[in-house]
């Protein structure tokens, strides 16, 4: 146990004596439910009631004095120069009774600890924090807060800020991302990790009234045009007005199959489009539902057991996908060649072939075909 016989509590008064903590804090509150005495590691809060040039002195009715001391005493000089007799300060129990008989404390861990719990109750109100930012790696942008070093993943970032870069190149992300350096960003915390010392912030979380303002302005079935700001690999991002950004997902680009939506469009190109979801904040578009529907004309004209010609247009891991006309396409099945080495030896991409309709659905949008093999 450290001793603190060199650190004798200077002379005070019978005032000073009787301060007590302040009971209107959190810490204060704490202290005075708790039925048993606080362990090694807990925060407690109490009135200073001495400071020397060694020590400061602590009242933690009705459990004792605390006393902050040695290199617990060096490690908080910052915060101890302003600390005045009288002022409520919170401190971490580091051994209960030393050879004095003192409660011997930490400031700079308490205040360590309050950070946390902080960083804990800001994650629960989402509190949005202002904070620029430090510095940018390949996978996001390193940010402070409160002295814990946190990071905001690229994929936290709001729709304006992600870097959309074609073929998802890192160095050029890393460029993008390193125009943020030294900017405030308006993030909340969305992970806490005392123990590796990290914090996670986001920028997607906090929806201010001024979205949902713009937002409800728009309903299903409205048509909008709009900006693209981005196309990645699973749709485009377009932008409807200062402040709202919707996404238009591959598969409703186009009533045909779309492989690469950047073969389609490119940023700065005006769109018209249909919203087709609002949830969560989020706006969803569609650019083929402003298109006519080829189903509705092809449901005129073929029906189950119907043989008809059609193009591969598609492998995956169910069959091949044949296309009868533009924007109506079928499974062939793999289970009908046994495997899929057999079903390319049949099948070839972008070639014509006969099939016969074992299932159509308009309404659905779904068709089932069988090769006929001529040979």
């Amino acid at each position: 146990m450290t001793k603190t016989k060199d650190a004798a509590i200077p002379e005070v008064s019978n005032d000073e004596l009787e301060l007590a903590p302040k009971n209107d804090s959190y810490m204060g509150k704490l202290l005075i439910d708790t039925a048993n005495p606080p362990s090694v590691g807990d925060l407690v809060e109490g009135s200073v009631i001495a400071i020397d040039k060694k020590g400061v002195f602590i009242d933690l009715k009705p459990y004792g004095t605390g006393i902050i001391f040695g290199r617990e005493y060096v490690n908080a000089r910052d915060i101890i120069r302003k600390v005045n007799v009288g002022d409520s300060i919170a401190a971490k129990v580091v051994d209960m009774n030393n050879e004095d008989g003192y409660v011997e404390l930490s400031l700079k861990e308490a205040k360590q600890a309050l950070t946390w719990s902080e960083a804990e109750a800001a994650i629960k109100a989402k509190t949005v924090f202002d904070i620029p930012v430090l510095e940018a790696n390949k996978g996001g942008l390193l940010l402070t807060w409160n002295g814990i070093h946190g990071f905001l993943p690229a994929s936290q970032l709001k729709a304006d800020h992600y870097p959309r870069v074609a073929d998802g190149d890192k160095d050029r992300i890393l460029e993008e991302l390193k125009k943020f350096v030294g900017t405030k960003l308006s993030v909340t915390i969305i992970g806490a990790s005392p123990k590796e010392g990290k914090l996670i912030f986001s920028e997607k979380n906090p929806e201010t009234k001024d979205k949902e303002r713009i937002i409800g302005k728009y309903a299903i079935n409205d048509e909008a045009e709009g900006t693209v700001t981005g196309v990645v690999d699973f749709g485009v991002f377009i932008k409807l007005e200062e402040g709202l950004e919707g996404l238009v997902h591959i598969s409703e680009i186009n009533w045909a199959l779309v492989e690469d939506p950047r073969a389609l469009y490119k940023v700065g190109d005006k769109v018209k489009v249909k919203v087709i979801e609002i949830k969560d904040g989020k706006i969803s578009l569609s650019i083929k539902a402003l298109q006519p529907n080829p189903w509705k004309e092809a449901e005129k004209k073929y029906k189950k057991d119907d043989i008809v010609s059609g193009v591969v247009i598609k492998f995956n891991k169910h069959g091949a996908l044949a296309s009868i006309e533009e924007g109506v396409a079928g499974l062939v099945h793999v289970s009908e060649f046994g495997s899929d080495i057999k079903l390319k030896e049949k099948l070839e991409l972008g070639k014509i072939y006969t099939f016969k309709i074992n299932l159509f659905d308009a309404k659905e949008q779904k068709m089932a075909l069988s090769f006929v093999d001529k040979k």
